[in-house]
């Protein structure tokens, strides 16, 4: 009798670890879901959909951005079909994810020497008693070369009294982080024409801040509307026209807006535009304004403070560049008849393309494109929103 119980005990045993070892993937997989905070039903859904999307290693979709990115088009495309609003909360949590993910990798590149640093930087400096400047970095070798700084475009303190001072230089990083390190100006002097300061270099790099959100650059025009009323309706959809202007980088928390003038900060503001033919309201506020004299337009950095759920998913498949097998097809067909019209049209236009690709980058050729669209002024209308909301 004994034995027989032994014989049975053993053969459970071995039941149980033969199932282990079956399932352990599985297992595995749901341990990494909990502990990532999805509910049982999502990784449930999360495990058919590795499945459907051929994963060799299902656990990967935990950690490998383009596993997460492929399971995310394949759910993005259901909830699309469906209209589901729990798939497009998984959705949601599948975005917070894989910018959980992106802010891991941002880590890990994180600097801790000036000599890391590129060039084209902008730089705000601090030197004490005269307040803060603008500059950028233009060269790094054996010292950190940057622009002669300038407060409203304005250069108030002379080259001889830089030369010899401790400075804080404070800089954001694109899709990093901000950071902050404290130098001394080493000497002044001219870099192609332009007047340059030389800065020491140094190992104390402070990492202080993470964007809580990716951006992206992009350029997409949209309407800008000023938000007077103290109680905001977030279901309207304005059918008139705005003021026209240009978002150039975006992320579910913010942008960065071009308008025609002078722009104002702490006003609230209303975006709307599409992505990828899906209408798109951005609530929030201007924290702060960047204004350029010389072409009479500013940039805007605007805060989010509400966006619809749906939404903003769509803005986070845009940040990530994540298609629908839909979409995908159809810009991939989308391809085919750009190239062939290219070959029919031959080489001039490709040639057109790229210098007018090339001259996009500047200032002064974003202005001749603001003048032939005629963006209006917004200056006017920002003072008097910033009245009204007074």
């Amino acid at each position: 009798m004994y034995i027989l119980k032994v014989i049975a005990a053993l053969a459970a045993i071995i039941v149980v670890l033969t199932f282990a070892q079956m399932y352990r993937k599985k297992i595995k997989f749901f341990l990494t879901g909990f502990d990532s905070r999805f509910s049982l039903s999502e990784i449930s859904l999360l495990w058919r959909t590795a499945a459907v999307c051929g994963l060799d290693d299902p656990h990967s979709l935990f950690w490998s951005k383009p596993a997460l990115s492929r399971c995310i088009s394949e759910i993005k495309s259901n909830a699309e079909r469906a209209n589901d609003p729990g798939m497009q909360h998984l959705l949601a949590k599948l975005y917070a994810y894989r910018t959980h993910v992106e802010a891991e990798a941002s880590q890990k590149r994180g600097l801790t020497s000036t000599h890391s640093l590129e060039s084209g930087l902008r730089l705000r400096i601090v030197l004490a008693g005269r307040g803060v400047f603008a500059a950028k970095i233009v060269n790094n070798a054996r010292e950190l070369t940057i622009s002669f700084p300038t407060q409203n475009g304005q250069m108030p303190v002379e080259s001889k009294d830089w030369i010899g001072k401790s400075i804080s230089v404070y800089l954001w990083r694109t899709g990093d982080a901000r950071y902050i390190f404290d130098t001394t100006v080493i000497g002044s002097g001219v870099f192609f024409g332009k007047a340059v300061l030389y800065l020491k270099h140094t190992e104390k790099l402070l990492r202080t801040q993470k964007r809580h959100a990716v951006r992206t650059k992009c350029n997409m025009y949209a309407s800008l509307f000023i938000i007077k009323d103290k109680v905001i309706d977030y279901n309207i959809v304005e059918t008139q026209p705005g003021y026209r202007c240009l978002i150039e980088d975006i992320s579910e928390s913010g942008a960065m807006v071009r308008i025609g003038g002078k722009g104002v900060p702490n006003i609230q503001l209303k975006l709307q535009f599409t992505i990828e033919g899906k209408l798109i309201i951005m609530f929030g506020v201007v924290r702060t304004v960047e204004y350029n004299s010389n072409i009479d337009q500013s940039r805007l950095h605007f805060e989010c403070v509400h966006v619809e759920p749906q939404m903003k998913n769509q803005i986070l498949s845009f940040v990530y560049n994540i298609m629908s097998p839909e979409e995908r097809r159809t810009y991939e067909l989308l391809s085919v008849v750009e190239n062939l019209e290219d070959a029919e049209h031959g080489a001039e236009m490709r040639d057109d393309a790229e210098k007018a690709e090339g001259a996009a980058g500047s200032d002064t050729a974003f202005a001749y494109e603001l003048s032939d669209t005629k963006i209006p002024d917004t200056t006017d209308a920002l003072i008097a929103g910033a009245v009204g909301n007074g």
